[in-house]
């Protein structure tokens, strides 16, 4: 946006503060009233003919788009992909902890990496990791779905999920094992 001196065209159309019409003028001129009321003269629309000036305080009007952009960047959510890594062999307990962070990464609204890695002789055997992510995503299925299936590339299998709904989906509610502490401060 150009303002005040920057203008450098004959003549322009002006609006005021409040909005009004004030009509086609001298730019010079334009640009006097604007220093009378102690306000900027700002080009809002350069390609009109001729091009459109409001008197405004330019500061205050930079102040107050620069807020809008911050409010806007802040309720804006930046989805990463996390990543899981398992082998075709894995353990019971040790896939379940997988598993449970994977769950945990897609309940933060992110999207999940499964990357199968395979060794040696495991290559000759992809079926034994595809059913491995058959499984994964059977297990999280409730929470999320499947954006790209299971593909083999080179060593490694991979699979992504990505979250069902913005909503964040808690997979077990939490038991109080200790007993109630309402009920001990009562007895107290």
């Amino acid at each position: 946006m150009r303002i005040n001196e920057e203008i450098r065209i004959k003549e322009v159309r002006v609006t005021s503060a409040s909005g009004e019409q004030l009509g086609i003028m001298a730019t010079r001129d334009a640009l006097r009233m604007a220093e009378e009321q102690h306000l900027d003269l700002v080009e809002v629309a350069p390609k009109a003919r001729p091009p459109v000036c409001r008197i405004m305080d330019f500061g205050k009007y930079r102040y107050e788009q620069q807020k809008r952009e911050k409010e806007a960047r802040k309720k804006q959510k930046v989805i990463t992909i996390k990543e899981v890594k398992l082998r075709p062999n894995i353990e019971q307990h040790d896939f379940d902890v997988k598993l449970k962070n994977a769950i945990r990464f897609i309940d933060e609204g992110n999207k999940v990496k499964v990357t199968i890695m395979f060794r040696g002789r495991e290559l000759s055997h992809p079926e034994l990791g595809q059913e491995l992510l058959d499984k994964v995503a059977e297990r999280v299925s409730d929470f999320a779905t499947l954006e790209r299936a299971a593909k083999l590339e080179g060593k490694n299998m991979t699979m992504v999920l990505s979250p069902r709904s913005q909503k964040s989906v808690k997979t077990k509610p939490v038991e109080n094992k200790g007993g109630d502490i309402n009920a001990e401060d009562e007895n107290a």
